[in-house]
């Protein structure tokens, strides 16, 4: 397992990115603007992270900035943990049997969502390719929210 990111909503881009950007120096990996989808996401790292070679990606911080206006209550701000995992049916179905609710089932063969007994979302994404569609998986319902 490699972890990979923590996602954070934020409200206001431009003051975001003088924040982590300009102020605590963190640097621009990657941005994504999904005009379908009315978000942009922007990813950072800290300088000597970025030094690294492309198959060693460093942790980043995801900005997302949706661009419909929404006041996140409660905490909602903050996403998600994000791992990625060698074979994210195995790790599904260890979780399960150890009691854990797939929120999000692996349906595509590629990403996941549990919660940690703190209500902590966590992303679980299959390193690489994608794994074929398989159940029980494909047939699972989701469950609560992510």
């Amino acid at each position: 397992m490699r972890y990979l990111h923590t996602m954070v909503r934020v409200k206001d881009l431009e003051a975001s990115l003088h924040f982590y950007r300009d102020l605590l120096g963190l640097v621009q990996t990657r941005r994504m603007d999904s005009e379908a989808g009315r978000f942009s996401l922007i990813y950072l790292a800290a300088p000597q992270d970025t030094a690294r070679a492309e198959t060693e990606k460093s942790p980043e911080v995801e900005l997302t900035f949706n661009w419909d206006l929404e006041d996140y209550q409660g905490g909602r701000n903050f996403g998600h943990l994000a791992f990625e995992v060698e074979d994210i049916y195995a790790v599904c179905q260890r979780l399960m049997d150890g009691g854990v609710v797939i929120n999000r089932p692996p349906r595509d063969g590629h990403m996941a969502f549990i919660r940690s007994p703190d209500g902590i979302s966590v992303e679980l994404l299959q390193g690489g390719e994608r794994l074929a569609p398989a159940e029980p998986w494909t047939s699972m319902p989701n469950v609560g929210v992510w």
